[in-house]
Order: C-alpha cells, then structure tokens, then sequence
C-alpha cells in the first residue's frame, strides 16, 4: 500500500512525457521541428508525430493559399501620367525553414517583405507602358509578365506568389490626366456632333432641292393644264358666240356694242371724243 502513490506518480510522470512527445499536424499545415532553436526537422506531412519532451519545439504554419492584400499604389506610366493601381496577391508557403528564417515565422512580417517586391515588379511593368496601354490592355500582361521575377525574391522568404491580379486602375483626383481624359472626351463628342450636323444640313439640303424641284414641276404641270384649259375655254367661248351670231347677227352687233360701252363707260370717268356720225354710237342715238 505505501508503493500505491509511487506507482501513480510514476504513472502521471510516463503520461505527461507521452503527452509531451506526441503532436499532430492537421490538413492544410506543415510543421517544423526546433532543437534547442535548431532546425531538426522539417517540412512534416499532415498527420502524428513525436519529439523530444522539453528539448524540442514544433512550429506549424498553414501551406493553404493566403491572400496578401496591399494598399493602391501610385506608378507612372511611359509618358509620366499618374495612375492608382489596386492589387493583391496569391501565395503559398513552399519552404518553411526559409519562411521561419526570414520572418520567424511571422505571416505579417511576410507580408510586409513580400509587399515591396510586388509593387517594384509592378512598376516596372507599368513604367515600361503608356496609359492607354495600361487601361485598355489586358492586366494579366501586366502581372503575368513580372511573376518569374517576384517569385525570385519571394523565394528568399519562402512563398510563392501563386497568383498577382490587379483589382482597379483609376486616375489619381489631383492629377490633370483627369482633366485631359475630360477635354479628349470633349473634343470627340464635338467631333461627332460636328460631322452629324453636317449630315443633317447635307439630307436637309437635299431634300429642300428635291422640294423645290417638285414645286417648279407641280407649277409648271399646272401652268400647262391651265393655259390648255383656258384655250379649250376660249375656244368654246368663240364657238359659241359663232353660233350665236350666226343666228341673228343684228343682236350680235347689239350686244357686242353693249360689251364696247361697258368697257368704255364702265368707270364712269371716262372722256371719248368722236364724230356725231360715228358707227360707235349709233345704239346711244333715239329713233324717235
């Protein structure tokens, strides 16, 4: 009975050195083994292992694909325009003793070291090109292009870039590209109003010709109907009086006579001076 608090002493002693050599390293992590701050082992595969209970130290660090975001940054372009460029970046731990020597392990320090690399590589790229190139190019150019080179100097900390992709290119407020993308917009639009009102005066012009031309032809039809007309009158006109002097040639002198006095007369201020003898009066005088 006095052994019974060894034995259970001895017990808890055995657990708590199994407890302390046994870890796990889950999905999606890789681990490292520290031997007095040494590298020991590395790059350890998902699943139990051990260690030596007080004097080596495991490290764990996630090998999924971690975003690394960043602030918009301002390049230049070939010509000296400014733009602002948004961007992040995809990258994944390849190396965990790299990444633990130049970052301690620190996925914030790692960031911040891979941070400068990108936005150099990128503003060697967009340095290199004019800003209609930059915006209405492909952006995968851009980034693809300098991925050899930032995974160079990503290698240092251990991380690869799986994937760069601009998010937004926008032109700085307090730039006079703005300004000068205004104007240019300007003078395209006047440049288009210009050459449809041109178009408009042209059709305008045309059909006001075409107009025109129809009225001279519409009066001119109508001239020649009217001048037909009025001779078909004039001669029915003269047919008619024919006949109707034909039948009694004293009443046609009559009135004939009376057409001569109207138009004479008609005005009533009218002075005519003839003989007393003139034929022209003779239905004036009385017989009586």
């Amino acid at each position: 009975m006095n052994n019974f608090p060894k034995r259970l002493y001895a017990l808890a002693l055995v657990a708590f050195v199994l407890w302390s050599s046994i870890f796990i390293v889950r999905e999606g992590q890789t681990a490292m083994v520290l031997n007095f701050g040494r590298v020991a082992r590395t790059n350890l595969s998902p699943g139990l292992h051990f260690k030596v209970p007080l004097i080596e130290r495991v490290l764990r660090f996630d090998r999924r694909m971690q975003i690394l975001p960043a602030e918009p940054e301002r390049y230049l372009t070939a010509e000296r325009k400014d733009i602002n460029v948004d961007f992040f970046a995809l990258a994944a731990l390849t190396d965990p003793q790299a990444f633990y020597r130049a970052t301690g392990g620190s996925e914030e320090q790692a960031a911040q070291r891979l941070a400068p690399i990108i936005k150099d590589a990128l503003r060697n790229e967009i340095n290199s090109r004019t800003l209609q190139q930059v915006i209405s190019g492909s952006r995968a150019d851009i980034t693809n292009k300098q991925l050899g080179t930032i995974n160079r100097a990503a290698a240092t900390v251990g991380v690869k870039i799986v994937d760069l992709r601009i998010k937004q290119i926008e032109l700085p407020t307090d730039s006079d590209v703005i300004q000068q993308v205004y104007r240019r917009m300007s003078a395209q639009r006047q440049q288009v109003a210009s050459r449809l009102r041109a178009e408009g005066e042209e059709q305008a012009q045309r059909i006001r010709a075409e107009a025109d031309r129809d009225v001279v032809v519409l009066v001119a039809e109508a001239e020649r109907d009217a001048q037909s007309l009025r001779g078909q009158g004039d001669a029915e006109a003269a047919r008619v009086v024919g006949l109707a002097a034909a039948k009694d040639q004293g009443f046609f002198a009559f009135q004939r006579s009376l057409d001569a006095y109207r138009k004479a007369f008609g005005k009533g201020d009218s002075t005519i001076v003839l003989d007393d003898n003139d034929p022209f009066l003779r239905y004036l005088k009385s017989d009586r």
